[in-house]
């Protein structure tokens, strides 16, 4: 429980249906701060808190808080800090779903007795009769979250249920007023939850104890037309704040880390019609045979893109795109499906 009105209504549906409930929230790591030594993450406030407390109360049932703090800075933010420093833009909510709510945290529950774990996301699973699970897109298409609960397993799916994947938004707030629950209005929780002003840039170089130096700024022509001030200030696809005069908006191409040179170009450069993928999670347990058709997503708010996909080994896939894209981002995850259902999540390479 989060204490925003998803993770509330989801709490409400189960004890509807006669589920044994108990709600939990997670303290994750914030940013050190001059308020009391510490400021909060963003997914864990104090009022934050307060709230899930008192809907937890309202609907009877018991609530707890686990600190997770020192496994979040440890697996998220070091990693996340780490990816920008190598030159990547990593995802680090499809990182905390993997690795701290669906690993941390559903471990926590099956060792208290537990035989299921719940959530407030925007996906739908379902069971096949040989024992495996799908992952499905959420019906809301405005709210879906499939893209970043793609790297779950099946291991972990089988122990999951999303009771909110097959309603709207606006019928989840229907829902919570007409159980006058105290969130029913509560506006959804938008950027990094861990950086206390949403400033990343700040915070990778606060965070981190390498040096960040300047570099040149080329034209994909080769033309030298300004200096960075780092690479880790930039992401794929980025027009403002360059700092550059050209006679036509320029965007940032790609990041050449073995230079320090920021790639720019117009938004007319054809892009990449390809991309290769690692870590590749495949939603049934093993990779398809051969090449298959399907679309993909290279980031959480992109569109779906039609795509033939090549498994490579176990853990890898190339993604030949149907029609070129010109933002692939590396350190973001290519996410793969067959209509609605989820196939597959890998992280972009760079190249």
């Amino acid at each position: 429980m989060s204490g925003g009105v998803d993770s509330s209504v989801s709490a409400a549906l189960l004890k509807e249906q006669g589920y044994d409930v108990q709600g939990v929230m997670l303290r994750l790591w914030s940013e050190p701060g001059p308020i009391a030594g510490q400021r909060d993450n963003r997914c864990c406030t104090r009022d934050q808190m307060l709230d899930a407390h008192f809907v937890a109360k309202q609907l009877g049932i018991p609530f707890e808080v686990i600190n997770a703090s020192h496994v979040f800075k440890e697996r998220i933010v070091d990693p996340f800090v780490n990816a920008y420093l190598e030159g990547l833009t990593p995802n680090p909510c499809l990182h905390c779903n993997r690795l701290i709510r669906f690993g941390y945290l559903l471990k926590h529950a099956l060792e208290h007795g537990a035989q299921l774990m719940a959530t407030g996301h925007y996906a739908r699973t379902t069971r096949l009769s040989d024992g495996s699970v799908l992952l499905r897109k959420g019906i809301d298409p405005s709210k879906d979250q499939s893209y970043v609960l793609s790297m779950l397993t099946q291991e972990q799916l089988r122990q999951i249920i999303f009771p909110i994947g097959g309603l709207t938004k606006e019928a989840v707030r229907d829902i919570a007023q007409s159980l006058n629950l105290p969130v029913a209005g509560k506006r959804d929780s938008q950027d990094l939850c861990f950086i206390a002003d949403g400033d990343y840039r700040r915070f990778i170089r606060q965070a981190s104890d390498k040096t960040i130096v300047p570099g040149p700024i080329a034209h994909t022509s080769g033309v030298i037309i300004g200096t960075h001030s780092g690479l880790v200030d930039y992401t794929i696809g980025q027009r403002r704040g360059l700092g550059i005069s050209w006679h036509e908006p320029l965007y940032v191409i790609r990041k050449d880390k073995l230079t320090n040179t920021l790639i720019v170009g117009p938004r007319a450069e054809p892009g990449k019609s390809s991309l290769q993928a690692y870590g590749v999670n495949w939603i049934k347990g093993s990779p398809p045979t051969a090449a298959f058709d399907g679309s993909v997503k290279i980031r959480y708010t992109a569109k779906p893109v039609p795509a033939m996909i090549t498994p490579i080994d176990q853990t890898g896939m190339r993604v030949d795109l149907k029609e070129p894209l010109p933002d692939i981002t590396p350190g973001q995850s290519a996410v793969v499906y067959d209509d609605e259902i989820v196939i597959a999540s890998g992280i972009i390479l760079p190249g």
